[in-house]
């Protein structure tokens, strides 16, 4: 793992090799996923079929093949232990309650000039969520991905997942029961998204897609953007903590080893005013990450991306974590609103010492699909916007008209659009 200290003068340099990074994956597939894209296109269930049976192992032969039922899910909620069956209940309402305070609100107004002006807010008819299968497979991801549908009032919510040979993660359909999902699908990979976004004979296509993947099923999405609305397309997990070194160094170890046994390419980075507390906190991830059962990735993601930061004075850690834009950022200290005020960049912040990330991926209430690899600099993390679209509207009486069309007729013929101006003058004749 990287060390830095602000006091030191190649401090800049390496700090800027950080931030510049780019851990996600190198392998070029975007020709692989073009093919399979087109082929998906032009034979549909047929090619999907082939997919499956190469990739997952499954054979997709008539209906039951195809989909997992209504009743399936319900059979997997109906056997959660009860305390786990309370906390899928308890994510899923705290989850609904956040997302339905984002709902926006219409609007319809007159302004000086007579003319009724708004924007009325509708949901998309069909969204399709991805469920990745295997060591991915997670029911919250499928709660914070279904549920900002729900309440935008997507009227169809598609879930594709594969299931390799067969076998699917119940909780995942649990979590499936709980959110309300309409139809689920026994496909994953760049198929599957291509079925979602052309529709196939037996899949309706949808308009928007969300959902974490591979490296395949974001190269999809990233193809197939215009065709379909997408969430983002997402890369390797992060966490940026900034902490003082009042805080116990196993609470701030645990709260990076969190991010880190997601992914090898996974950053987990430290950024703290007491090197001794630095040096505490990397001799506690090393004996916590021996203890874990993800101990392989969160290993290889520290020994790689990890990184200590020590700075002179906390208030030098806003303009660097502004820098990093990351995914997750942790506020350790007693009074982080200073530190809050001065963080224009991040996906999410945790504020205080008693807010682990951790609580934001489960049962907060905000979404934890946010943007990676700086892109906090630009965009948002998932909401009901994602799953909704704002349609504006105009209204004119003859009065309003001659108020403001003069000038509407001067910009067209200026920009040599004559029929733009007849438009108007017939009216005003």
């Amino acid at each position: 793992m990287l060390r830095l200290s602000t006091d030191k003068p190649d401090f800049e340099a390496k700090f800027a090799r950080l931030v510049n990074d780019r851990r996600e994956s190198v392998s070029d597939v975007a020709s692989t996923v073009a093919d399979i894209l087109a082929r998906v296109r032009a034979r549909g269930d047929e090619a999907v079929a082939e997919y499956t049976a190469r990739f997952d192992k499954y054979t997709l032969a008539d209906d039951g093949d195809w989909r997992i039922t209504a009743t399936q899910c319900r059979d997997a909620y109906d056997a959660l232990e009860p305390a786990l069956r309370d906390a899928l209940e308890l994510a899923a309402a705290r989850i609904r309650a956040y997302h339905e305070d984002q709902l926006p609100k219409d609007r319809d107004f007159t302004d000086a000039a007579g003319v009724r002006l708004g924007a009325r807010w509708g949901a998309v008819d069909a969204a399709g969520l991805y469920v990745p299968g295997g060591r991915a497979s997670y029911p919250s991801s499928l709660l914070m991905n279904a549920i900002p549908a729900k309440v935008a009032g997507v009227r169809r919510l598609v879930v594709t997942t594969p299931t390799p040979k067969g076998e699917s993660n119940p909780l995942v359909l649990a979590a499936a029961h709980v959110a309300g999902v309409d139809e689920i699908w026994r496909i994953g990979g760049a198929q599957a998204i291509a079925a979602l976004a052309y529709g196939t004979k037996q899949i309706a296509p949808v308009d928007v897609i969300t959902g974490p993947g591979n490296d395949y099923v974001a190269e999809a999405k990233r193809q197939l953007f215009g065709v379909v609305g997408i969430d983002m397309v997402a890369g390797p997990s992060e966490i940026l903590v900034i902490a003082d070194g009042q805080n116990d160094p196993d609470w701030i170890a645990a709260d990076l080893l969190s991010q880190a046994e997601h992914d090898p390419a996974a950053q987990s980075i430290l950024i703290t005013d007491d090197a001794r507390f630095g040096e505490q906190v990397e001799d506690r991830v090393d004996v916590q990450c021996s203890m874990l059962s993800t101990e392989k990735s969160a290993r290889a993601s520290w020994d790689k991306h990890g990184v200590i930061i020590v700075v002179k004075d906390l208030a030098e850690a806003p303009a660097l974590a502004n820098r990093l834009a990351a995914e997750h950022v942790e506020l350790a200290v007693d009074d982080p609103e200073p530190l809050f005020n001065q963080l224009r960049h991040a996906g999410s912040v945790f504020l205080g010492r008693h807010t682990p990330e951790a609580i934001g991926d489960y049962v907060a209430g905000p979404n934890h699909v946010l943007p990676t690899g700086r892109r906090a600099r630009f965009s948002s993390g998932l909401s009901v916007l994602d799953f909704m679209k704002r349609t504006s509207f105009i209204q004119m009486d003859p009065q309003s008209l001659a108020t403001i069309g003069p000038a509407a007729i001067a910009l067209a013929q200026a920009e040599g659009l004559p029929a733009h101006a007849k438009s108007v003058e017939l009216r005003l004749s």
